[in-house]
């Protein structure tokens, strides 16, 4: 019935999709197995992609051929570049979409995708020989051979659901929970452990009286994440905001002594940056009011998302809660917020690959990892998706680097240090994040994407022509004068100190309070030079002149970083023969077996006293 397959991807969530995509666009023969068709790249949480450090996750992954970013552009109700006000680094897209045209056009692209065959079942072991996967085995008794296998079961693994004192087995609510892997692979001699997240109710958006909440529209000339020419939708929807009151935390309160957090009944750690609103009111308890967002699911729905009032309480609190924030008054609810708790595995446990250290050819990705966010979880397919195909067809790994890329801050942090509790992707994760710009992913990762076979050629000519055309406009603005005469009016309203006399473009516009489109409009042949250009282009000409010393400095510290990188440590050393390396420097590197020295540094509990020790033994 079944052929052997290249590679079978378990679970149709965001990093499912994500790998089955890459493996198949790669050349692989894919088999992606989910529980149910209908449910493809499902939004389980909020319908939105992007936001700080996530948007440059999405765009990375575009620029390498991934999908997430042409569905989130065909499927956007709005979009928002946020934190305009901060430097170029902190620019983050997000895009508010519509939750089943989303799904929809993510299952369209997958059978659009050669080589992608489907299966609905519930994988309920693997078939391993030798240390080695072989295939897996469904709830219906089916056994499909593989060469790999790539796990992304998202909350699926024995998921439980909690809504006040009531529990329930479900990997999502209407869906049933997953069993038997974890298991197996305890069995096997895998750390497990529990973790929970959650989710708002949804409301009825005809109920809802949207004349006391704040209006908030997206962007004006909205920008996109994919760097392709994908058609997007001309018409844009609205978001609200509201808050919560003295009221509406009073009643929750009365719902703490039946909270599954607070009673203990949940075991898991829960995402500290997105906490339920139950938790905010205990820990901010001096705060009267928090942030509500009032989200739209789709063009042809009424459902609401009401971000910001992810819960886990009874029902009935919920409601009474929910009818006393502004707005909501004579609101009807769809169905309430829930706490769920699922089964994930350290991701210590894994190479920089996302292969397992114990079975060979055994991929991870997603919250089986310990992250949140479906645009984590899509990054970590897709490089898994990836390297299931190079592994089995004997090619070198693809490792991306801290200095290159959010992914590899990402895949870094979690198989180096691990987590504890849902690991969310922040700017300020990336030490190197003034590189790491959502604006330049396509320069940074396409020519890796383009070695990989994931863009063609013609993609990756048009990144050298933006390198190209950028570098003209900056070479322009160092030969081209400008006169004080035009120059400072513009410069005192400005607030910017007047010009003593004519000096370079590059010179004006290396002055933070100074834009591009301000010298376009008192420098004529300026402004004309520049209508050759496309605004994207012109923008990336900008960030380069204003921040030219700033990259400099930054890519000297990575260059100096790279020479720790660069030196290998065979993964089979045995540091118990290092006597002069402390204790817990021997148990550390014995379990995350660092591939480089600059990894091996960045693991918790190895001082620099012991990669010194380290760099003296892999001299010799």
């Amino acid at each position: 019935m079944f052929k052997e397959y290249d590679v079978i991807v378990v679970g149709a969530g965001h990093a499912g999709c994500e790998a089955a995509a890459a493996a198949a666009n790669m050349g692989s023969s894919v088999l992606l197995v989910t529980m149910n068709m209908e449910t493809i790249a499902q939004m389980s949480c909020n319908p939105a992609m992007g936001g700080v450090a996530k948007g440059q996750i999405v765009r990375e992954i575009d620029a390498m051929g991934g999908y997430s970013g042409i569905i989130s552009d065909k499927t956007t109700l709005q979009f928002r570049m946020l934190n305009l006000s901060k430097g170029p680094a902190m620019w983050s897209p997000r895009a508010q979409n519509d939750r089943k045209r989303f799904a929809e056009e993510w299952r369209l692209a997958l059978e659009r995708t050669p080589n992608v065959d489907f299966w609905q079942d519930m994988v309920s072991s693997l078939i391993i020989e030798n240390n080695k996967v072989t295939g897996v085995k469904t709830s219906i008794g089916v056994e499909i051979k593989a060469k790999s296998v790539v796990l992304t079961n998202g909350t699926f693994l024995n998921g439980l659901i909690h809504i006040g004192e009531k529990k329930f087995g479900g990997g999502r609510t209407g869906e049933k929970a997953a069993t038997g892997i974890t298991e197996q692979l305890t069995s096997l001699g895998f750390e497990a452990g529990r973790m929970k997240t959650g989710t708002p109710p949804r409301v009825d958006g005809r109920s809802l009286n949207y004349s006391l909440m704040e209006e908030q529209w997206g962007d004006e000339n909205p920008g996109r994440f994919s760097y392709t020419n994908v058609e997007r939708p001309t018409e844009k929807r609205c978001c609200w905001i509201t808050y919560t009151n003295s009221n509406v935390h009073e009643t929750l309160k009365e719902g703490f002594e039946k909270s599954p957090m607070f009673t203990g009944r949940i075991k898991g750690l829960g995402p500290r940056y997105c906490p339920s609103i139950e938790d905010k009111i205990n820990r901010f308890a001096e705060r009267d009011r928090h942030q509500i967002f009032v989200e739209p699911e789709g063009w042809n729905t009424c459902e609401i998302y009401v971000n910001g009032f992810s819960t886990s309480l009874p029902e009935d609190v919920q409601y009474r809660a929910l009818i006393q924030i502004p707005g909501f008054e004579n609101a009807k609810m769809f169905r309430p917020g829930y706490a769920i708790e699922y089964d994930y595995f350290p991701p210590t446990q894994l190479s920089l690959t996302l292969e397992t250290k114990l079975i060979e050819n055994l991929y991870f990705a997603g919250q089986i990892n310990g992250t949140t966010g479906y645009e984590e979880a899509a990054s970590q397919g897709f490089i898994a998706g990836i390297n299931a195909h190079l592994k089995i067809n004997e090619k070198a790994p693809l490792i991306m680097k801290r200095s290159e890329s959010y992914i590899g801050v990402l895949i870094d942090d979690l198989v180096t240090k691990g987590t504890e509790e849902p690991y969310r992707m922040f700017t300020s994760r990336a030490e190197h994040r003034l590189l790491l710009r959502q604006d330049n992913a396509d320069i940074r990762l396409s020519p890796i994407a383009h070695a990989l076979g994931l863009i063609s050629d013609e993609r990756l000519e048009i990144v050298h022509q933006k390198i190209a055309n950028s570098d003209h406009i900056v070479a322009f603005t160092r030969k081209q004068g400008i006169e004080m005469t035009e120059a400072n009016e513009m410069l005192e309203n400005l607030n910017s100190t007047p010009l003593a006399q004519n000096v370079k473009l590059f010179s004006v516009l290396s002055r933070p309070q100074v834009g591009i489109e301000d010298l376009r409009k008192v420098s004529k042949s300026f402004d004309e030079y520049l209508n050759a250009y496309d605004q994207e282009t012109i923008e990336q000409a900008e960030i380069k002149i204003k921040y030219e010393s700033y990259f400099l400095k930054e890519q000297e510290i990575v260059n100096k970083m790279q020479k720790m990188e660069d030196k290998d440590i065979n993964p089979d050393f045995d540091y118990s023969t290092l006597g002069s390396l402390s204790k817990e420097a021997r148990e550390k590197l014995l379990k995350i077996k660092p591939r480089t020295l600059g990894q091996a540094s960045r693991i918790s509990g190895v001082s620099p006293s012991d990669i010194s020790v380290l760099m003296v033994h892999i001299s010799k």
